[in-house]
């Protein structure tokens, strides 16, 4: 596996139980632990997502204050190193 693959991993690894415990959450509101263990795998993401976008690009589209759309500054998906 690539260095970028390996970091989507992660990332989506993370993002994954966060968001399955926050589809917990919607039934069970009051589950403290379950909570914390949500905001620790947010928490987790976020240096990954940060390390991802600064080698990599962004992983989603965004805009900047100067009114400029960076996630259209490429590569494309199908614009890889490893695919030419």
């Amino acid at each position: 596996m690539t260095e970028r693959e390996i970091l989507l991993k992660k990332i989506s690894t993370y993002q994954f139980a966060a968001f399955d415990l926050q589809l917990f959450l919607d039934t069970h509101p009051y589950d403290r632990k379950t909570l914390e263990k949500m905001k620790e795998y947010k928490a987790l993401a976020q240096p990954l997502v940060a390390e991802y976008e600064e080698k990599f690009g962004p992983l989603t589209k965004s805009m900047t204050s100067s009114n400029h759309w960076h996630w259209i500054m490429g590569p494309w998906p199908w614009e890889n190193e490893e695919d030419c």
